[in-house]
């Protein structure tokens, strides 16, 4: 059975950090592209950060470039959220999703998630 297991958010002030965790113990994980989405105010997942299965390529979203790191232990089959610096904007629950595809930002794209985990900056 696949699944993901998110950990690690909170509520945080401004300019504070929060590293997420996400564990993927039934997944084969060499053969699935990692990636963070949020769901905030807005209708839909937003993109936030990608890890490639293979080469080590990452993807940010602009509004997160900078500030956030994402990586990806592949013995340990975990992969992590760095954030720095956030904002009252970050706030949102954040999931970890597996996908087939080298890259993807579309979140319909991914085939497995996670529960979630919310994160909370207030200002």
């Amino acid at each position: 059975q696949v699944y993901l297991v998110e950990s690690g958010g909170g509520v945080v002030q401004s300019g504070d950090s929060l590293t997420l965790t996400c564990a993927a113990p039934g997944l084969t994980f060499r053969s699935y592209a990692l990636g963070w989405f949020r769901h905030g105010s807005g209708e839909e997942r937003e993109f936030v950060a990608f890890a490639s299965a293979s080469d080590s390529m990452t993807r940010y979203a602009d509004s997160v470039k900078g500030r956030f790191t994402i990586s990806r232990d592949n013995a340990r089959k975990l992969v992590t959220l760095q954030m720095n610096n956030l904002r009252p904007e970050d706030t949102a629950v954040y999931y970890c999703g597996a996908t087939p595809q080298y890259f993807s930002s579309n979140w319909r794209t991914y085939m497995y998630w996670g529960q979630g985990t919310q994160v909370t900056v207030s200002s």
